[in-house]
């Protein structure tokens, strides 16, 4: 007698996207307010060409974050959407899974990289500007406990870099200025 199996469909986590989009909506403008206060970060940016867009995300369809060099040498953070945008440089993970482990700070960029969790396409030198931007950004945003999960190497800032610009990368993050 054959028998008859129901196909078990999993859940959808509700919760995922919706952490994913915050995280890239609060990294995005903490990488725009790092721009303004942080003289490494925004020497990152004047060695990009004027106009320079690039995007982090999980491919295909997303969340991302989409980054834009302005005529000053600062960033601006162009939003989640990357319809109608020239996108020079795209910093994509296999999958939304793959976004969530680095985003939960399970794993580090350059060891989803070793695991070929990431696609770059675009310039690799301008690819490297972009993960020590995030790196630093992510040492602003953490606790130093979890940015030495986040990172390769924790640095060591005098005082007022530790103190004073993250304080500021902080408020402006949240002030979105």
């Amino acid at each position: 007698m054959e028998q008859q199996f129901q196909e078990i469909k999993p859940r959808k986590n509700i919760w995922k996207p919706i952490y994913l989009k915050s995280m890239l909506w609060f990294t995005g403008r903490a990488v725009q307010a790092a721009s303004r206060v942080d003289p490494e970060v925004k020497a990152e940016f004047e060695a990009m060409p004027e106009g320079y867009t690039f995007a982090l995300g999980a491919w295909p369809s997303g969340p991302y974050m989409v980054i834009e060099r302005q005529s000053d040498g600062t960033a601006k953070y162009m939003g989640s959407s990357t319809e109608n945008i020239k996108i020079d440089l795209s910093l994509l993970f296999k999958s939304s899974e793959h976004l969530f482990l680095a985003f939960t700070f399970r794993e580090s960029t350059p060891i989803a990289t070793a695991r070929d969790r990431l696609l770059v396409d675009g310039d690799i030198p301008h690819a490297c500007a972009a993960v020590r931007i995030l790196d630093i950004v992510q040492v602003y945003l953490l606790p130093k406990l979890i940015a030495k999960l986040a990172i390769k190497r924790y640095p060591r800032w005098s005082f007022k870099r530790h103190t004073i610009y993250r304080a500021l990368v902080n408020l402006r993050a949240i002030a979105g200025v």
